[in-house]
């Protein structure tokens, strides 16, 4: 009997090709997961799918068409509708998967049971030759509230699931106009909300979840993160009422109990400042070519050590951020446009340092069709041009998610993929709103798939717990994530997201030794750690080689 818990994650809108590959990911991984989330209109077609099947426009309804490896025919999905995708570990037995796929119809059956009266229903359960569940299975006239499509693949002697099931809770059902639903005509459907249940959609959530686990696996234990509210009361305390401090509410952070700004900062915090021979000539090297860096731009505390040893961290595409994420420094106002120039002032600076590992970071370009993904492959190829011998480290931004611009980086085969997840999922909206939590895995999934190192970093003191830090650390393990780094949040002014704790030295020693047991290859843990802090020592520790590489230019 395995002792593992079944790792429940609740999501919220996730673009249905983000959860595909992040479940092929989590696939990989051997780990039990169930995630539950809400994806935006979207068309998904199985394998056995009938085009035919989708008898309007999908753009007319905004919906996207997306092929799966499911079985099953045609299906939709939108904003409303609970999704809950099990990727688990089965034995390799037709009982067996077709007792999987009765577990999940028998949670879907037991949630609906819950939210409304049975019997004022109809009924509720299977229909005779059609997949999915049912209401009024007693009445002439059945109409379907959840859908089934599962695919199974042998892997070490068992079998590993993928996909699920789609609960209508309250979406918009008239978009099934669009489709014949799982190909069978003559057939309605209906949602918790057509049937007349007042449950919120947060309850329905937590109800299925919570049938999911006791159906699937009634024996272990449920370790579960969530990205929703975890407090729903208006702010009425506070006399600020800004986007920022409800969200820090609603993610559950008492503000009262916060570190005050003019708290003196903890001896272990204190940073000397060192302006040596190798720290002028540094600062002059980024004057002269009018270099951004990300030690200057987001105040950090490493800036006097990292330069007195001749290494800087790059920051590209410009020096003013898309995004507003409560933790960061980084200007926010309207960007500038692209300077063409940059990825080569870069390279010369890598070259007049000498530098044996590079790192470069970026703004969040949301203005920009690509994400600024184009600039920073140009500034790998530009460094590599010049100092070829030099390991090149790049910390992006998540793109929006996008393939094609994530494959503009990934294309040009940095030494290190690093982008950072933050914070715990319960934080993600209070912190960085304009991410996500599932976005960011997915990055890292298919930065690991493409083959690439990856890498991610974690702040302390947010209003997280421990046992929410090693969740994450556990998620980052399971899409292939190798190094990690996790530091200590300091606040950069009043008006960015308050500290909640000043962590003990020995937290992230901890937590260093919980990354380690969970695989990962490397965690440099510490107060004063940052994303590039002792990148080069990181990356030669976890053996990341320099690859042979031919440009193209």
């Amino acid at each position: 009997m395995s002792t593992k818990p079944l790792r429940l994650r609740k999501l919220g809108l996730v673009p249905y090709g983000e959860a595909r590959d992040l479940q092929q990911a989590l696939f990989k991984s051997g780990e039990d997961y169930v995630l539950v989330l809400e994806h935006p209109t979207t068309i998904t077609l199985g394998r056995r799918a009938d085009t035919s099947h989708i008898v309007t426009d999908p753009s007319l309804i905004g919906a996207e068409v997306i092929q799966t490896d499911r079985g099953g025919d045609v299906t939709l999905h939108a904003p409303g509708q609970l999704v809950a995708y099990a990727i688990v570990s089965i034995d390799d037995d037709p009982h067996a998967i077709s007792g999987h796929v009765r577990n999940l119809e028998d949670a879907v059956i037991a949630t609906v049971e819950a939210c409304v009266d049975s019997q004022l229903v109809g009924g509720v359960g299977r229909l005779e030759g059609c997949p999915g569940v049912w209401v009024g299975i007693t009445t002439s006239n059945p109409a379907k509230i959840a859908a089934v499509g599962v695919r199974t693949e042998k892997v070490d002697g068992k079998r590993r699931t993928l996909h699920g099931i789609a609960l209508n809770v309250t979406n918009d059902l008239s978009l099934f106009s669009a489709i014949v639903p799982c190909g069978i005509t003559g057939r309605g459907v209906t949602s918790l909300f057509e049937l007349g249940s007042s449950v919120a959609f947060e309850t329905v959530e937590a109800t299925l979840a919570s049938r999911l686990a006791q159906t699937l696996f009634p024996e272990r234990d449920v370790e579960e993160a969530s990205v929703r509210k975890v407090n729903r009361e208006k702010p009425d305390q506070h006399e600020t009422t800004s986007m920022s401090t409800r969200r820090l509410i609603a993610a559950g952070i008492d503000l009262d109990e916060t570190v005050s700004f003019s708290t003196r900062k903890p001896e272990w915090l204190r940073v000397k400042a060192r302006r040596d021979d190798t720290f002028l000539s540094t600062n002059s090297v980024v004057s002269d070519l009018g270099l951004v860096t990300v030690c200057e731009e987001a105040g950090c505390p490493n800036i006097f050590e990292c330069w007195a040893d001749g290494t800087a961290t790059f920051m590209v595409n410009g020096e003013r951020c898309t995004r507003a994420c409560s933790f960061c420094l980084v200007d926010t106002q309207k960007p500038f446009p692209l300077d063409a120039s940059e990825p080569d002032r870069v390279a010369q600076g890598v070259e007049r340092m000498g530098l044996a590992h590079a790192v470069v970071t970026c703004v969040a370009r949301d203005d920009l069709a690509d994400g600024g993904a184009g600039a920073i492959g140009e500034t790998i190829h530009a460094i590599r041009r010049r100092r070829p011998q030099t390991s090149v480290e790049v910390l992006i931004s998540d793109c929006k998610g996008d393939t094609e611009s994530l494959a503009k980086i990934f294309d040009a085969r940095p030494d290190v993929l690093n982008h950072n997840i933050e914070t715990v999922a319960r934080l993600q909206k209070a912190v960085r709103p304009s991410a996500g939590y599932a976005r960011s895995l997915t990055v890292l999934a298919r930065a690991s798939s493409a083959g690439l190192v990856t890498k991610s970093g974690i702040m302390v003191g947010l209003g997280e717990r421990d046992d929410e830090i090693i969740t994450t650390l556990q998620d980052l393990a399971s899409v292939g994530v190798q190094l990690v780094t996790i530091g200590q949040y300091l606040r950069p002014t009043k008006d960015h997201a308050p500290v909640d704790r000043y962590a003990d030295p020995s937290v992230f020693e901890e937590l260093a030794e919980a990354g380690r047991r969970l695989g990962l290859r490397h965690v440099q843990a510490s107060p004063l750690t940052r994303s590039s802090y002792h990148a080069r020592e990181a990356s030669e520790q976890a053996r990341v080689p320099v690859r042979l590489r031919q440009e193209t230019t």
